[in-house]
Formats: structure tokens, sequence, C-alpha cells
């Protein structure tokens, strides 16, 4: 399984306990429209992304991510600096 594989595997997890519609993921798939996200929400999962990779996201990034997919990259970027 490849490092970004895995990175997707536990992003997936951890939104697992945020998914109340059983959303299924994909690279695609937006924290806004299609998991209908407020801000408090994408506030505790971005902590909770800190806390599993010990990363800092900055409020920037934050709003340049708007899918899975941006995060899983986001998070591989981070871990590798």
């Amino acid at each position: 399984m490849s490092d970004r594989n895995q990175i997707f595997a536990t992003v997936s997890g951890l939104i697992e306990p945020f998914n109340k519609k059983g959303i299924e993921l994909a690279d695609s798939t937006t924290f806004a429209g299609d998991l209908e996200w407020d801000s408090l929400t994408v506030m505790d999962f971005v902590a909770a992304i800190e806390d599993e990779f010990d990363i800092i996201i900055t409020m920037n990034m934050q709003a340049e991510i708007e899918t899975v997919g941006q995060l899983v990259d986001a998070v591989q970027k981070l871990k590798a600096a």
C-alpha cells in the first residue's frame, strides 16, 4: 500500500464519525458540498487530523482544501517536510 493510500485510509477513518450521511468517500468528495460540514465540524476534524499525523494545517491551507483528495495531498506534503 502506498503512503498516499495509507493516508487516505487514515483520513477516511477520521471522517467516519463526522460522516452523518454515510457518503462514500473519494478524492473528489467535498467537505462543504458532499458531506455538508459546517465550520465547527471542520475545526473539530482538522484538530483530529493534526493530532493523528502530528502536523499543523495553517488557516491559509485550510481555506484552499475543499476535497478529501486535496487534504490527503496536503497531509502527505506536511509529513514529508
